[in-house]
């Protein structure tokens, strides 16, 4: 289809005026991929319509948080029976309480919990009491993992900062970063070697255990389990970011998916239901030395907040039906063998990386288990490949290096309607 996208261009132009680059969150600008964002009027279950009426299949889904669709009923319920009441007390509520005891249950690591507005601010947290707790300063993440916009976080960053190519950031103190080392995703060598030189000052290693946001890149066999190993034996803290993996991949995230016991969880997304939240939380040992009970301090005016609260409860109780995951699995399953066949008929070089609810078409031959073999990946053919699907009806995320995200709404008709046009969108590229 040939899309009008008249409003949308307009309200572009209006927004550049009053916005840094139109948009508040630099990946929607659709820079990486050559074109210009379409403004969302309405969306319900996979399906957005932009305000030029314009329908897609949406395969960002909120970046995560959507699990359940657009509009989710229950969701929607919560929200407008909550909202009747108040949208914000500043005070502690019955919901807050029922979130937390929902998240204990599903995630046998996380003992306490301590709601936050977003998942920057959960791993901020996160980090601040790994340091308090073990007393020392340096930080260890790896290349291309994204955890939120953080000083400390932000170096070698994945997400936009990829897109963009700003690996940091101007702002962020060379004393700040200083403290944290970047060590490349799923090198266990190189992992085992840092904790040998430096495991004494190690406060805590955080990684995504399915990074999202170089694209999707699966740990390594053994990688997890070797942070686990060398944190446990220099007294370390072995920090799991699930904001994205969180109830996605799994009932009890990526660390029930691999059998892993992190000390220090951080979570967001779907615990919301598409309201901003975040979470961390882990051994009671640990989550006890936050304020008020112990001396590491973190507030917020919106933390628990009553509507997020409410939302996040209705996301998560169908997850633990029968049969969710095997579903979504399957789904996406299909969904990736199918862009695979595809791209394979059109002679389009092209590895799929999925897990269940998510993947990534990286359009290069793989196998792709490094940031550095991400980012060997042709960006100018996929965002050929984005321009022509969105011309088709289907909004991919604006980016190579981001997760497609699924959800339940994504049903086989819709999994196979994706499949015809991709294929239709590789024969196009392909002859570019």
């Amino acid at each position: 289809m040939t899309a009008e996208t008249a409003r949308s261009d307009d309200l572009y132009a209006r927004a550049r005026r009053v916005i840094p680059g139109g948009v508040s969150s630099p990946v929607r600008a659709f820079k990486a991929v050559g074109a210009t964002p379409r403004f969302i009027a309405r969306a319900a279950g996979c399906t957005l319509v932009d305000v030029d009426g314009n329908d897609y299949v949406d395969y960002v889904m909120s970046w995560g948080p959507l699990i359940n669709g657009h509009a989710f009923g229950p969701i929607v319920f919560a929200l407008t029976s909550s909202a009747a009441y108040g949208t914000s007390y500043g005070a502690p509520t019955e919901s807050e309480v029922e979130l937390a005891e929902a998240m204990v249950a599903a995630m046998p690591s996380v003992e306490m919990v301590r709601f936050v507005s977003s998942g920057t601010e959960a791993t901020m947290s996160a980090v601040r009491l790994a340091r308090a707790a073990t007393g020392r300063t340096m930080l260890v993440k790896f290349a291309g993992n994204y955890h939120g916009h953080g000083d400390a976080l932000l170096a070698r960053a994945g997400s936009g900062s990829l897109t963009l190519g700003v690996p940091t950031s101007p702002g962020v103190p060379e004393t700040v970063v200083s403290q944290t080392l970047v060590l490349p995703y799923n090198d266990v060598g190189l992992l085992r070697e840092a904790f040998r030189k430096d495991g004494e000052a190690i406060a805590a290693v955080i990684v995504e255990p399915i990074a999202g946001n170089m694209g999707v890149v699966p740990p390594a066999p053994g990688f997890l389990e070797e942070i686990r190993r060398q944190t446990e034996r220099t007294g370390s803290l072995f920090i799991m970011d699930e904001v994205i993996t969180g109830f996605r991949v799994a009932h009890g995230g990526a660390q029930s998916r691999f059998g892993l016991t992190p000390d220090l969880t951080t979570l967001g997304k779907i615990i919301g239901g598409g309201l901003p939240v975040g979470a961390f939380g882990g051994r009671r040992d640990l989550m006890e030395q936050m304020a008020p009970d112990g001396p590491v301090y973190e507030a917020g005016t919106l933390s628990g907040n009553p509507l997020a609260m409410r939302a996040g409860l209705a996301n998560l109780t169908p997850l633990g039906d029968p049969g969710y995951y095997e579903a979504l699995d399957a789904a996406t399953g299909r969904l990736a063998d199918g862009l695979s066949e595809g791209a394979t008929r059109a002679g389009v070089p092209l590895t799929v990386n999925a897990v269940t609810g998510m993947l990534t078409p990286f359009f290069r031959d793989g196998p792709i288990q490094t940031l550095g073999e991400a980012e060997g990946s042709d960006t100018a053919r996929y965002a050929a490949f984005f321009r022509a699907m969105l011309r088709r009806g289907f909004y991919l995320p604006p980016s190579q290096f981001e997760a497609w995200m699924l959800s339940s709404r994504h049903d086989f008709g819709i999994i196979d309607r994706t499949i015809a046009a991709a294929a239709d969108a590789f024969h196009e590229i392909a002859a570019q």
